[in-house]
Formats: structure tokens, C-alpha cells, sequence
């Protein structure tokens, strides 16, 4: 029950923010994401450990550089998802070596029907923040070409908000 409702969370979160982006005629990956250099410019530091904020870039997303079971991800805060989101490559470069019919759990993007991957990750960082196994779904590249971090990392920490453009996390 708990991996149908994680399902159904997801397929919801990936169509939310693929739909608007393909509608939008923003497919080019290059275009979704700012560079490293930029992206960690717009991560601040608070004073006390465990806080971390996020500027939106230009268009209101709130990118940013993660350390995913140890390794640079970068990925988009995504209040919408309900898991964690990698593309299969991403996946791979992780540890991750999934089997054909690993993709077992059906759900629904802009790009159409496809499959996903359950896995769990051994942690997630940013900044000073760490949330150890934190759910993820694997899906095949051409069904997602950006690393979305939702909601089951934000759950994991003490609150997280949004006001005038930023980001706030806190664990």
C-alpha cells in the first residue's frame, strides 16, 4: 500500500513539473540547469549549521548542487514530488545497477507511460544537511532528463519554506 501511494505521489510530482517545462518548450537540459559555479553561488550557508537557503533562478526554480550516497548531483527542489526522482544514468553513477525488471512500478509523465525503479539512498546532502535513506524512484533517461528532489528528502528535515524567492531548509 505504502509503495502504490509512494507511486501515485510520484507520477504526480514528475507530471507537475515536466508537463509546464515541455509546454513551455524548455526540453534542452543544458537550459534547465545553471552550471555548477552558478548553481553553488545561489546555496548560502547560514550561520548555524543544519540551515541552508536556496535562491530561485530567474525562472522560480530552486536549483542546486546535492551530494547523492556521496557524489555531486545537481537537482531541482521540487515541493510537487512526492520522491526523489533520477534518471537511470544518474542512477548508475551512484551505485545503482538495476536489472530490467527492477522497473516494475508504472507511472504516467509528460513524455508519456513508462516505468520506474524503486531505491533507497544511503543519504542525501546539502550543505551542512544530511538525511540518511531517503526513497527515490529510477527512471529510464528519456523519461527524465533532470534530478528532482522532493518530498521524501524535505519531509526528512525539521521545516522547509518559501518567502520572497528563497529557499529555506532546516534540519
Amino acid at each position: 500500500m505504502l509503495t502504490r501511494s509512494l507511486m501515485i505521489l510520484a507520477v504526480v510530482g514528475v507530471t507537475a513539473v515536466e508537463v509546464p517545462r515541455l509546454l513551455s518548450g524548455d526540453t534542452d537540459i543544458e537550459e534547465s540547469f545553471v552550471d555548477v559555479a552558478q548553481a553553488s553561488t545561489q546555496t548560502q550557508q547560514s550561520d548555524r549549521p543544519g540551515r541552508v537557503t536556496l535562491k530561485a533562478d530567474e525562472r522560480g526554480h530552486f536549483l542546486a548542487t546535492f551530494k547523492l550516497n556521496g557524489k555531486d548531483v545537481d537537482g531541482i527542489v521540487d515541493t510537487g514530488a512526492s520522491v526523489i526522482a533520477i534518471n537511470e544514468s544518474t542512477a548508475r553513477r551512484l551505485g545503482f545497477t538495476a536489472a530490467r525488471t527492477d522497473f516494475k512500478y508504472p507511472i504516467n509523465t509528460a513524455n508519456g507511460q513508462t516505468v520506474a525503479a524503486h531505491v533507497v539512498l544511503d543519504r542525501v546532502e546539502i550543505g551542512s544537511i544530511r538525511v540518511k535513506d531517503v526513497d527515490a524512484f529510477v527512471l529510464k533517461d528519456a523519461a527524465l532528463s533532470d534530478t528532482l528532489i522532493g518530498l521524501s528528502f524535505l519531509r526528512r528535515l525539521n521545516s522547509y519554506a518559501v518567502a520572497d524567492g528563497v529557499l529555506k531548509l532546516e534540519r
